[in-house]
């Protein structure tokens, strides 16, 4: 179990660990804990450690149980203004998977990483469910 001093870490596999380290560290607020790049780096945001696993990574080979998910799984970050990064993403040639969707908790887009790894945005609705995502 992690404790309140650990990081959460999510690995992501990817065909382009440098490119996977400039798109997070570049567009989305995270820094660089390790790089022994290519075949590994992880970064950093508030309690998220994200692993970012190439092809000649050891978290890159399959497991017996390997099958493939639904494609909802997805890394989900909190921002103060949607509107505002979602003009700053797009400037940057980022890329979108959704349009927004507002719900009870707030509103969210999704974007991809440069492997098509799913990463919500989401700015919490004020009031008492502000940090409830809506899906």
């Amino acid at each position: 179990m992690t404790t309140p001093d650990e990081y959460a870490s999510v690995r992501y596999l990817v065909d382009d660990v440098p490119a996977a380290v400039d798109f997070y560290t570049r567009h989305l607020g995270f820094t660089v804990h390790t790089n022994p790049a290519p075949a590994f780096a992880d970064v950093i945001r508030g309690p998220l450690r994200l692993l970012l696993s190439g092809p000649a990574s050891s978290g890159a080979r399959a497991t017996p149980t390997d099958t493939p998910g639904p494609g909802g799984n997805r890394i989900h970050l909190i921002v103060g203004d949607l509107d505002a990064e979602i003009a700053r993403l797009r400037e940057a040639g980022v890329a979108f998977r959704s349009d927004v969707v507002a719900g009870p908790g707030g509103r969210q887009i999704l974007i991809t990483d440069p492997a098509g790894n799913l990463i919500e945005l989401f700015q919490p609705a004020a009031g008492p469910h502000a940090s409830t995502p809506t899906t």
